[in-house]
């Protein structure tokens, strides 16, 4: 079984991420999503969640390319996850280019996938205020 997973804080979820999920699990047969905890995303990216890590983790254990919903608490957690949870492929949006390829040294194939490109969830935040 081929295992991928992704990260991200999954906020007002919109059709940019189910898209992200979609062609993430069409890289494996089992996808996990690692969701930023409010805390991790408190403290370290200085987000405030419109909906909480329960209700976020809720919303996307309903998602059908999802198998496991996993807290992600620090930014230093990905090379044990990879281990952890026997994974092949990672896969992120390509704004993040090159910030994992270090993972590619614990035998994990790095994917960046493009963007949605016209929808945002800071787009969203900016036309609703």
């Amino acid at each position: 079984m081929k295992r991928v997973i992704t990260y991200g804080t999954f906020d007002l979820l919109h059709y940019g991420h189910i898209n992200l999920l979609r062609r993430a699990k069409a890289l494996g047969d089992y996808l996990v999503v690692g969701l930023s905890t409010d805390e991790f995303n408190w403290n370290e990216k200085q987000k405030k969640c419109y909906f909480s890590y329960e209700q976020r983790k809720a919303l996307l254990e309903s998602i059908r390319y999802v198998d496991l919903v996993i807290p992600e608490e620090n930014w230093d957690q990905k090379r044990t996850d990879v281990h952890e949870y026997h994974i092949d492929t990672f896969v992120i949006g390509d704004d993040w280019k090159g910030h994992f390829d270090f993972l590619e040294e614990e035998g994990c194939e790095v994917v960046y996938l493009s963007r949605t490109p016209e929808i945002s969830t800071s787009k969203i935040k900016e036309d609703l205020h």
